[in-house]
């Protein structure tokens, strides 16, 4: 059973995205199933730190795009936005090159919050940081 109340687009969601911090790390949207987004980012210089592994703030950053987009996509009330409230991440692996990718799945749809637990994963499909994204939902405003 799908959990979106307004049908997720890959295309709107890369347009949405166009000349923001998203754009600029080069993450693209990949893929949306009945309870998840799929995204990836590049592991360049871009995204990675000093001492040339993906920095802990890039999957951070791919973390909350990738959850915050889907929770915009679930919401109960049409005059509401859910935005970000807090976000935790425990880096288990290193990355020094290729992509990693993500996926965000609800762990609660409420009419006030969501939490979103977003993995990434490296090329080989091995486990490299957990995310956990709480939203605030809020009126929209204007």
């Amino acid at each position: 059973m799908s959990i979106w109340t307004v049908s997720p687009n890959l295309e709107q969601m890369t347009e949405a995205s166009k000349n923001t911090a998203v754009s600029h790390m080069g993450i693209e949207y990949l893929e949306i199933g009945d309870d998840y987004v799929t995204g990836r980012m590049p592991v360049d210089s871009r995204t990675v730190q000093p001492f040339g592994i993906l920095h802990g703030g890039s999957s951070v950053l791919l973390a909350e795009t990738l959850g915050s987009m889907a929770a915009n996509c679930c919401l109960k009330d049409k005059g509401t936005v859910a935005v970000g409230l807090d976000i935790n991440a425990n880096h288990i692996r290193p990355v020094t090159g290729g992509w990693v990718y993500a996926t965000a799945r609800p762990q609660h749809i409420g009419g006030t919050t969501q939490v979103w637990e977003i993995r990434l994963e490296n090329e080989q499909g091995k486990l490299t940081c957990i995310s956990r994204l709480t939203m605030a939902v809020t009126k929209r405003p204007g």
